[in-house]
């Protein structure tokens, strides 16, 4: 499976695509998030997402306050949580421009179906469904109707939730899906990522692309997604953690967003394909391996031993195999130390 956005190529033959998620890491500050989106570019990021909803198009002031000791947002209050992390709506185009003008491409994920339509009116060229809002059938088909490309991540949600949605997707005319492994925990743990369910959500959504929407600490989950088949990696990002922000503590830095972006795409070329035998690219080291060579001065007709015999680098002379069948056999004419055996060597 494979789509463009714009001149970029995203599919299982291209090197995985790269997205630094923003999320509410400006901490409410305009020029913070253009810094973000200029450090972003830097580190080599393809494209920049956000996230476009309100504290009021999420939730209602005294529904639900955060209580679970493991949470970064323990005793917040969601609509108080929401309006601290949200993304101001007149921010977006001036984000996305300068995403642009940068190379970047620029997307969000829409929260609700007024966010879409408001999202039509900058022309995003891609949908982002975040895993909180995966079986929102209505929201689905309104992003659906779109017609454009749609990443859905798809935490907390069982397989039966995910071909739903899927189908949902599909049948409101989405043509190209890409679907992200995630884990919604903030952060997750190397233990509960499963990289291992990559390959078989491929097997399973085979005209879906596979990626990874990573919310561990550092870059190994992603860069190993890779091997695996992922093609899309999500990541969130900041200038620096210790800034502060609603997801900072899990969130990338410049330099390892830049890592990220480096060493996803060696392990995308280290794929190759299954190959055995000596490589193009191996033929000159051929020399480097061992063989057999002549360790003391030998007279013809004077039986080779093993202390006139050595294995030695380079490989030059007869392979190794040959050393014990060679013991006791007579020398055909005089040999000189250092030199390489042959078989004319041999009477």
């Amino acid at each position: 499976m494979e789509f463009k956005i714009g001149n970029r190529a995203i599919g299982h033959q291209h090197k995985p695509f790269v997205i630094a998620e923003m999320s509410g890491n400006h901490n409410q500050s305009i020029d913070r998030a253009l810094a973000i989106v200029d450090a972003a570019a830097k580190a080599g990021a393809h494209a920049i997402k956000l996230q476009t909803y309100t504290a009021d198009t999420m939730t209602i002031k005294g529904a639900y306050t955060i209580q679970d000791k493991n949470s970064l947002w323990n005793g917040k209050e969601l609509h108080d949580l929401y309006k601290l992390a949200y993304t101001p709506w007149e921010w977006h185009e001036q984000i996305f421009q300068r995403a642009n003008e940068l190379g970047m491409i620029a997307f969000s994920s829409p929260f609700d179906p007024t966010a879409v339509d408001f999202l039509e009116s900058l022309n995003v060229p891609l949908y982002k469904v975040a895993s909180f809002e995966n079986t929102d059938h209505p929201l689905l088909k309104k992003i659906a109707a779109t017609g454009k490309p749609v990443i859905m991540s798809t935490g907390v949600s069982t397989l039966a939730d995910i071909y739903e949605s899927v189908q949902v997707l599909r049948n409101n005319g989405c043509k190209h899906l890409t679907l992200l492994k995630c884990t919604s925990t903030y952060p997750s743990t190397p233990e509960n990522t499963n990289l291992l369910t990559i390959p078989v959500m491929q097997q399973i959504f085979s005209d879906c692309l596979i990626g990874l929407s990573d919310h561990t600490m550092g870059v190994g989950a992603s860069v190993a997604s890779v091997a695996l088949g992922a093609r899309v990696i999500e990541k969130h990002f900041t200038l620096r953690r210790a800034d502060g922000g609603v997801d900072s503590t899990f969130s990338l830095e410049p330099e390892e967003l830049q890592s990220l972006v480096v060493e996803s795409e060696r392990a995308f070329l280290a794929l190759g394909h299954a190959e055995f035998g000596i490589l193009e690219a191996e033929v000159n080291s051929k020399k480097f391996k061992r063989s057999i060579y002549v360790a003391e001065d030998i007279r013809a007709g004077e039986v080779f031993s093993a202390k006139n015999l050595k294995v030695i680098r380079p490989g030059d002379g007869l392979e190794p195999r040959f050393y014990e069948s060679l013991i006791g056999l007579p020398a055909k004419k005089d040999l000189k130390k250092g030199s390489p055996l042959m078989f004319n060597d041999i009477l």
